[in-house]
């Protein structure tokens, strides 16, 4: 049996992706979205919003013959235990080894870099 993580799949975040988007989404209204950009089964999106339900990250309640499904949390609070779980997962707890390698590696903007020194400041 596979451990249990927070961190979603690509499909699941694409998904919930779509339902924060929306605040309130139907199968149906999931798989027309996700159909302009790809091939997808609408078997394949009940599945996956299914999955989400069972996991934890959808509600679903009945309105007329369809359920419509809304997150169970909001999108900084579930990004927010993924990014938590990569950095226990590969930095030991510790963002110090990321935030340097993304800003030797220029994957940090300048005016990024000027508005988090602007959050350390108003911190202290």
């Amino acid at each position: 049996m596979r451990p249990k993580h927070t961190t979603l799949t690509p499909q699941e975040l694409e998904i919930m992706k779509l339902v924060w988007q929306r605040e309130s989404a139907t199968v149906r209204d999931i798989y027309e979205a996700l159909l302009e950009h790809r091939k997808i089964a609408y078997t394949t999106v009940m599945t996956m919003m299914k999955i989400l339900e069972t996991k934890g990250y959808l509600k679903k309640r009945r309105q007329d013959r369809a359920f419509v499904y809304r997150p169970a949390h909001t999108k900084n609070q579930v990004l927010g235990g993924m990014l938590r779980e990569f950095i226990d997962r590969v930095f030991n707890g510790s963002a110090e080894p990321l935030l340097v390698h993304l800003v030797k590696t220029h994957h940090i903007r300048e005016k990024d870099l000027q508005k988090m020194a602007r959050m350390i400041e108003e911190i202290k």
